[in-house]
């Protein structure tokens, strides 16, 4: 059954990409080589040829009927209008939010009962997207209610329109079912709502794929580990509720045709419990497949999953195009095909169900190796490992979060006790989540060939099999991969009298000022939590007197997150282009002549220069509106010069010819855009440059450093050097390397 599920899956993705009329004639054409193969001499070939020209008639024939009830629809004409109206909708999907313009904005999706326009009512039932204001994020699914707004056209070949709305009617829950559902999502937070910040947020994410509570550095770090299919619904949520359910009705008795109808019930209140998203579909369906390899095999298991993808691209076309579909289809390929084996050679190692839990990430995560890789370019190196180490206690999180919940609408107190113990395996899943992410090279980028990643995990998959069999090499190279990835902390780090460290966070600026007694300010946060987090823990800060942005790229703000873990920050200091917010941290903007002290760093602003073409959010003007910061401490000046370009390098020496730096953050990671007379003015000794390994700018640029070496400047570099400590003793610098 792979070849028809493949090729219902191959021309849904062509179907909805196009129009209704190219749909159509696929689906005639699918019709037709069903006739072909309906020949009286019948053969396995024939039999699969007329299975995939059937799927493949019915992908096409559904994607070109919706496309056309849309295309027909008059909400899509209102959308290609623009016009105002009012509209009564129903929820379909939970509300998201995001922030655009300095205020939070939410999306959610609608299917849309009435409308009052201009040019008149209608009843119709047409998908929408709706654009509203911070209050509709409380809009749960199945509530009704009517919007005033404006439409507008939609670039997704599944919706007629989006509305911006501009009032929110009083909502309404129509469905008891809905309103069940919202109840006890509720429980299961309350549940586990005293175990931490973290926990708490940790737990819902796997019990029905709520992560809206969770921080960006949790989720980073996730990524960066290979632990991020933990925080959306996936099958692997519904195996483990659903073996839990039949387990409980079998040691009750139940059997044979009541197992069946206790499935499909338990099945059918997932979904409703994580909402009837494509993904939780789709998830209902894996979790069904794994299901039925229990009870069938790997073979059984296979055919399962064959006609799974056929009915989902029946009743959704749109999925084909679904990363989470794609990854959801490997991952589910590869434990049906890889776990049973992997579980096979780990029995001889250990407890069964023990190698089960192990055997079953590490399958999944080899199968959606290559795919990852295609869509984020990056490959996790410490996936598996993680996977292994978090792997045992995802079930039981998810158990006692969902029993947990249930306990909760009955007794507060109780469900307490239950939460807490789903919070201390929710405690365990970060810890490793968290660790990971710190080693060197979690994660790194893959430019080779997608085929050759994908013979790598081919090669591992038989490596793994081999190696398993020989037991003293097996936990030989186990205790071996266990002592490369410990780091023992590096002997006198920090260093005594460090003044200055250029963190090692990759391809960004993330800077750190001793300000004294574990205080620090930062400049800047490069772009991932994990690294500048790590970093600031080398150093044993915990408390950030001030956070700096000098600008708003990505590379220098997108750690923020990893700042503020666990760290008091007092103060955010912010350029014209902004930074990202500090829930209620008191922030300034950065002004031009400004002397201010923290602790013994003294500065002053620099930068940047009232000059309106410094002032834009894009491209060179952004980096030319960097705060530029003057720091004495101890006897030596540093120029902290952010990204400014030749441009507002000259002004800033125009307006203060006498600036002068013994240590020189490097602008832009020594990009080709310097002025020599920066270099010539500032008789600048040492200079720190912050770039990523193999980064696609191609920083430091070879002009950069000719100049440096032109002007006997010594030069380092955390892609070669890692951190870089500026210390400062007897009036000496000194530069130390980690």
């Amino acid at each position: 059954m792979a070849p028809p599920s493949l090729c219902a899956w191959t021309m849904a993705a062509i179907a909805v990409s196009t129009n209704a009329t190219v749909a159509c004639g696929l689906a005639v054409l699918g019709v037709g080589l069903a006739g072909l193969a309906t020949m009286p001499k019948r053969s396995k070939f024939l039999t699969i040829a007329l299975i995939s020209a059937v799927a493949m008639a019915g992908v096409c024939a559904i994607a070109a009927w919706r496309l056309t009830t849309i295309a027909h629809s008059p909400v899509h004409a209102l959308g290609e209008k623009g016009q105002l109206a009012t509209i009564e909708a129903v929820v379909r999907g939970d509300a998201h939010t995001f922030s655009a313009h300095g205020s939070t904005q939410v999306v959610v999706d609608v299917t849309v009962r009435r409308v009052e326009a201009r040019d008149g009512s209608f009843s119709d039932r047409a998908p929408v997207t709706v654009f509203a204001e911070g209050a509709a994020a409380k809009l749960q699914v199945g509530e009704r209610l009517t919007m005033i707004g404006r439409f507008s056209p939609s670039d997704a070949s599944d919706t007629a329109a989006e509305f911006n709305a501009l009032r929110l009617g009083p909502a309404h829950q129509e469905a008891w079912w809905w309103a069940a559902s919202s109840s006890m999502r509720a429980a299961v937070t309350e549940a586990v709502s005293h175990t931490g910040p973290e926990p708490s947020a940790l737990i819902p994410a796997l019990v029905h794929g709520d992560d809206h509570n969770l921080s960006e550095s949790v989720k980073d770090d996730f990524r960066r580990s290979g632990l991020t299919h933990l925080l959306a619904v996936s099958g692997t949520n519904l195996t483990i509720v659903l073996v839990t359910i039949l387990l409980v009705g079998r040691a009750a008795g139940v059997r044979r045709r009541g197992q069946w109808i206790l499935g499909a019930f338990a099945v059918a209140g997932f979904v409703i419990l994580a909402r009837p998203d494509p993904s939780v579909l789709r998830a209902a369906a894996m979790g069904s497949v794994g299901l039925a390899a229990l009870g069938y095999g790997s073979r059984g298991g296979v055919r399962a999953l064959s006609w799974a993808v056929i009915v989902l691209m029946v009743i959704d076309p749109w999925l084909s195009k679904s990363v989470g579909f794609i990854l959801s289809v490997c991952a589910t390929a590869g434990i049906l095909l890889l776990a049973p084996r992997f579980a096979e050679v780990l029995g001889r190692h250990m407890p069964e169900w023990c190698a089960i839990a192990i055997a079953v990430p590490i399958a999944a995560q080899l199968a959606c190796t290559p795919v990852i890789a295609a869509i984020s370019g990056q490959v996790s190196i410490v996936a598996i490992l993680a996977n292994i180490a978090a792997g045992p206690v995802v079930a039981p999180a998810t158990v006692t979060g969902l029993l947990g919940g249930a306990v909760a609408l009955a007794s507060l107190p109780t469900s307490h006790l239950v939460g807490a113990f789903a919070g201390l395996c929710a405690r365990w899943i970060l810890f490793v989540g968290h660790w990971c992410a710190s080693l060197p090279g979690a994660s790194t980028q893959w430019s080779g060939s997608l085929w050759l990643l994908g013979g790598l995990c081919v090669a591992a998959t038989f490596a793994f099999i081999w190696i398993g069999a020989r037991p003293a090499l097996f936990w030989g190279l186990g205790l071996g991969l266990a002592f490369c990835m410990w780091r023992p902390p590096a002997p006198g780090w920090p260093p005594e009298g460090w003044v200055m460290v250029a963190c090692d966070i990759g391809q960004g600026d993330a800077t750190v000022l001793n300000a004294g007694d574990g205080s620090a300010v930062v400049i800047d946060s490069g772009p991932a939590p994990a690294s500048v987090d790590a970093c600031l823990r080398r150093l044993r800060i915990d408390h950030v007197r001030l956070m700096v942005f000098t600008h708003g790229h990505a590379d220098h703000i997108g750690g923020w997150a990893g700042v503020s873990r666990n760290r008091r920050v007092d103060q955010i200091m912010v350029g014209p282009t902004g930074g990202p917010g500090g829930n209620g941290i008191p922030r300034h903007a950065a002004l031009l002549g400004e002397r201010f002290a923290v602790g013994a760093l003294q500065f002053e602003v620099l930068g940047p220069m009232e000059t309106p073409s410094f002032r834009a959010d894009v491209g060179p003007a952004a980096n030319n509106a960097s705060v530029v910061l003057d720091l004495t401490t101890r006897g030596v000046r540093i120029l902290l010069a952010g990204d400014i370009e030749p441009e507002a390098q000259q002004a800033l020496l125009r307006n203060y010819p006498e600036v002068h730096a013994d240590v020189l953050k490097m602008p832009h990671h020594g990009s080709a855009n310097q002025s020599e007379e920066l270099f010539a003015g500032l008789g600048v000794r040492v200079a720190t440059i912050s770039d990523g390994m193999g980064n696609d700018y191609g920083h430091p640029s070879p002009t950069a450093l000719a100049l440096l070496k032109l002007h006997h400047i010594a030069t380092y570099r955390t892609d070669q050097q890692g951190d870089i400590a500026i210390v400062v003793q007897d009036n000496r610098i000194t530069v130390l390397t980690r």
